[in-house]
């Protein structure tokens, strides 16, 4: 474990995650316990899709791409995981590889529980696999609605919701933040939708006041009217 997290650090941290915190207590003393804290540089990859599990993370500082790109070097993002979120539970559950890239946005602290301690604790208590369960039924939920808003909904509604959800850490409880530090591409890649659009919905929505835009940053200046729009967007764009 590095120096810059002490022990009562990185427990006050991890349990800044609606997941972790609502996790049995001894559960979570034991995955403080098997964990140590990894770090990323700019662009450095975590795993590669097809890659061995290697066991579960949780972003501490910094943020960290999950997608995926074509062999034409077509990337595909899925999302852009901020603190404190954890990731890589699907291959626990299946034993199988990872099923996307993850590398390093910018620079990371990332807890990292190696897969050989989580099966040795699993095997302790199989109780635990329900806590874990809803950390991936959590993810389930959000890819289908993902899949959903996809199929039905038009760009601008789409767009609200996903900074909605992005701005509330991803059903993670705690205050909201209004500062998104997220470029207008990304976004687009997240949503399979053209810059172009992306653009054109953001800048209806500053100009109606629910948001204001600077370079690789969206602020939520009015959450209210924001979700309004994420709720009554026109099919118009």
């Amino acid at each position: 474990m590095t120096a810059s997290f002490s022990p009562d650090a990185l427990a006050a941290l991890l349990e800044r995650s609606a997941w972790f915190r609502s996790a049995p207590a001894a559960m979570r003393a034991e995955l403080i316990e098997a964990g140590r804290v990894e770090r990323l540089t700019a662009g450095e990859r975590l795993f590669t899709r097809g890659d061995s599990d290697d066991g579960l993370y949780c972003v501490l500082d910094g943020l960290v791409r999950i997608g995926a790109a074509s062999s034409g070097g077509k990337e595909a993002l899925l999302a852009v995981i901020e603190p404190v979120n954890w990731f890589g539970e699907i291959a626990l559950f299946d034993n199988r590889p990872r099923t996307h890239d993850a590398y390093a946005e910018r620079d990371c602290a990332l807890f990292h529980v190696p897969r050989a301690a989580l099966a040795a604790l699993l095997e302790r208590t199989p109780a635990y696999w329900h806590a874990f369960g809803l950390l991936l039924t959590q993810k389930l939920r959000l890819a289908f609605d993902a899949i959903e808003e996809a199929a039905l909904l038009p760009a601008a509604q789409r767009v609200a919701r996903r900074l909605l959800l992005m701005a509330g850490g991803y059903g993670e409880a705690g205050a909201p933040r209004h500062i998104l530090r997220v470029p207008q591409e990304d976004l687009a890649m997240m949503l399979a939708l053209s810059r172009q659009t992306i653009n054109q919905v953001l800048k209806q929505f500053e100009t109606q006041g629910a948001l204001k835009l600077r370079y690789a940053e969206i602020e939520i200046a009015d959450p209210q009217k924001l979700a309004t729009l994420a709720e009554l967007s026109p099919p118009t764009v």
